[in-house]
């Protein structure tokens, strides 16, 4: 957890938000992913304005641990590990507590708990607002503490790991961010991720600063420059986040599909075939569980 890792990429995130679209990162071959809260909100038809309590994001996280073990039964590897986002923890520090405990009971390998003032809003649009220095430190240790208590309760290395964020950035300026970083690690989070540096020159002064994992935000279109993989692994990035290519990806083409019937166009360019489809949800590896316990 020191924050190196020997292989030319960073560990790629493609961000999923339900039990399909974890299935089909697990699927693809990728080493982890990453439940996106503006992925989920947005496929419950909200924006990313924290709409969602904490109770929907937690079965949320069900379900993408569910898709997740189904695509590794099929694939016959063990599952790949997810965080999830868990937003501002719903509450005070006791409800950061519990939202960890709830996170690892559903199957979350870690979560992403942030310092913006509730109700939070996606790190990347205008409005957003940062709790103070001591309650954002405290609120990233009653983490800490929440992750070291469950592996009291359930064993060494099954807490949740903690992925403390800020977005202190664009309020109170890079340095402040940085000591917020700094900060949070101090209280025991194994990953930083500071929200929407603006140059290549924040970034690597982020990962020469702070220490451990950390993790790089590539939203296409927003404040942060997209880099390569091999470029932020030389930088200092262990992770790159991709939170909302395949959401993005999937209205593109959910707006082509309904365009096309709409005009009474056929939609064979835009859709697999019946029997991919059914494969890509777990009709095949159904039948075969089903006729192994047929009578």
């Amino acid at each position: 957890m020191d924050g190196t890792r020997n292989d030319p990429k960073p560990i790629l995130l493609p961000c999923c938000f339900d039990g399909l679209s974890a299935r089909l990162v697990a699927k693809s071959g990728f080493e982890a992913t990453f439940m996106t809260g503006f992925g989920v909100s947005g496929a419950n038809g909200f924006p990313d304005t924290q709409l969602l309590s904490y109770d929907e994001m937690r079965k949320a996280a069900t379900f993408v641990s569910e898709g997740l073990v189904s695509a590794a039964r099929e694939c016959n590897t063990r599952p790949i590990p997810c965080i999830a986002d868990g937003d501002t923890g719903y509450g005070n520090a006791l409800n950061v507590k519990r939202t960890l405990f709830g996170y690892g009971r559903a199957g979350m390998a870690g979560i992403m708990i942030e310092d913006q003032i509730a109700p939070k809003r996606c790190g990347h649009v205008a409005g957003k607002s940062v709790v103070s220095f001591d309650e954002a430190v405290m609120r990233i240790k009653a983490a800490c503490d929440a992750r070291d208590e469950y592996e009291e309760m359930y064993g060494k290395g099954t807490g949740p790991l903690v992925l403390a964020r800020t977005d202190s950035l664009k309020i109170h300026g890079f340095e402040h961010a940085i000591e917020r970083c700094l900060a949070f690690r101090e209280v025991g989070c194994d990953m930083t991720f500071l929200e929407a540096p603006q140059t290549v020159d924040q970034m690597r002064e982020y990962c020469e600063r702070v220490s451990g994992p950390k993790l790089a935000n590539m939203l296409e279109y927003g404040e942060t420059p997209i880099l390569p993989p091999e470029e932020l692994a030389k930088i200092g990035y262990t992770m790159a986040a991709y939170p909302l290519t395949l959401l993005s990806a999937s209205i593109k083409a959910m707006k082509k599909s309904l365009e096309l019937i709409k005009n009474g166009n056929p939609t064979d360019s835009m859709i697999l075939s019946f029997g991919e489809t059914k494969d890509i949800v777990g009709f095949t590896q159904y039948g075969v569980e089903e006729e192994r316990y047929s009578t």
